[in-house]
């Protein structure tokens, strides 16, 4: 099992296709949800599945993460096109997870990114949070980039 920090390439179509809209069409909701270390989360991941999940019993986390809010509206910068999220915070929970993967609601819940945390980050009843980057062309969570 092992999760690899990646842009998902389903998602890399589905841009292609028209199928992601980051700011005009405020219909679409992202989320993110958080597993364990068993989980296999990589750039072949298509969609949000439940399977090594977080827990969602007794822990203040519910199956299928937190909805995100886009704080920083597609942009550019050079050659590079960029946005970001908000920070999100599972508060007073106990959960341990390794990663996150970050989806379109609706539909197949097509994956748009997996985070790897690098290592198990846990939270006793407290504060679970996740922080992006900056939102700049070098550092923003989702980023597209010419070679």
């Amino acid at each position: 099992m092992a999760i690899t920090q990646a842009m998902c390439t389903s998602f890399k179509v589905a841009l292609l296709d028209g199928e992601m809209d980051f700011s005009a069409d405020t219909s679409q909701t992202f989320k993110i949800a958080l597993y364990t270390s068993s989980a296999t989360l990589s750039a072949a991941t298509t969609a949000y599945a439940t399977t090594n999940e977080v827990s969602s019993s007794g822990t203040n986390y519910t199956a299928g993460g937190n909805t995100l809010t886009i704080s920083a509206n597609p942009a550019s910068t050079g050659t590079t096109a960029f946005l970001d999220f908000a920070d999100t915070t599972w508060t007073d929970a106990t959960i341990t997870a390794r990663g996150a993967l970050i989806y379109k609601v609706g539909g197949t819940n097509p994956a748009v990114a997996v985070l790897d945390f690098g290592a198990d980050k846990t939270s006793t009843a407290g504060d679970f949070q996740v922080q992006f980057p900056t939102a700049d062309a070098t550092n923003a969570i989702v980023r597209i980039a010419t070679p």
